[in-house]
């Protein structure tokens, strides 16, 4: 059992929604992102999703695209990315770490290595959003055989007859993309979000996570409301691009965890 598979039993068990945060690794320079990701538990996050930086990131928006620029151009890599986890590990043992990013800094590394190192850093799951399910020999497959989720996404365009073969080997959760188009785009609305959760949760039973598009503790609540939880990114992120400071983000995060956990 991950250390995700062990959260997201706990809430179930407690009757709670999970809130989930997306951070860039290294936005705007590697200290404060280190106190940012220290401080996301404290302020209600259950799930930490920690953005690789990556020079051509395609699912993403403008906000997260400049993030990703801004930690490359603070000398953010691969390896600092791991050892931002490693520092964090060494005072929380227990919030999961998803690592979401791109499948060609991990290639560059070499699988097995990169893998090994991940595990060792202390991640827990992964997100490779340009791998489709056809490649999961590639990586979701040895992920999983060394101890990682791999957790895969589902959106508006994942019809009946897709929607197996994205689920095949997914483990530890099923992000649904709330919308159709890049990150920080359009509002997630919970009238249109439902079915499609439902649909999802008929085929599988795996959590069920939404993000895209929530961007307040009234949308963080709608939309936990109808999934096993919510995920915030583009939000977060463009209050570190606006200049505040730590606390202040860390606040706001507090704002749309307590409204997820309030579903």
């Amino acid at each position: 059992m991950t250390r995700i598979d062990a959260k997201f039993a706990a809430l179930k068990a407690d009757g709670r929604k999970a809130f989930v945060a997306y951070v860039m690794a290294g936005d705007p320079d590697y200290d404060t992102s280190l106190e940012l990701v220290k401080g996301l538990p404290g302020a209600g996050v259950d799930i930490i999703e920690l953005g690789l930086p990556f020079t051509d990131p395609m699912a993403d928006g403008p906000t997260i695209q400049l993030a990703g620029q801004r930690a490359l151009d603070g000398g953010m890599t691969l390896n600092k990315t791991l050892q931002l986890a490693s520092d964090f590990r060494k005072e929380d043992d227990t919030t999961p770490i998803v690592m979401m990013g791109y499948y060609n800094p991990i290639y560059s590394r070499g699988v097995d290595t990169f893998l090994k190192q991940a595990k060792d850093a202390g991640i827990d799951g992964l997100i490779i959003v340009d791998l489709p399910p056809e490649e999961d020999e590639e990586l979701c497959i040895p992920a999983q055989k060394a101890g990682l989720n791999f957790i895969r996404l589902a959106t508006p365009t994942t019809d009946n007859k897709r929607l197996p073969k994205v689920l095949q080997n997914t483990s530890g959760f099923v992000y649904y993309v709330s919308i159709t188009g890049i990150t920080g785009a359009a509002e997630a609305q919970a009238a249109d979000v439902a079915p499609e959760v439902a649909r999802i949760k008929s085929q599988t039973d795996l959590p069920v996570i939404v993000g895209f598009g929530i961007k307040t503790p009234e949308s963080s609540r709608d939309i936990a409301a109808i999934a096993d939880g919510t995920v915030v990114g583009s939000a977060i992120v463009g209050k570190l691009a606006d200049g505040a400071p730590v606390a202040e983000v860390l606040e706001f995060v507090r704002g749309l965890a307590d409204g997820a956990h309030s579903a």
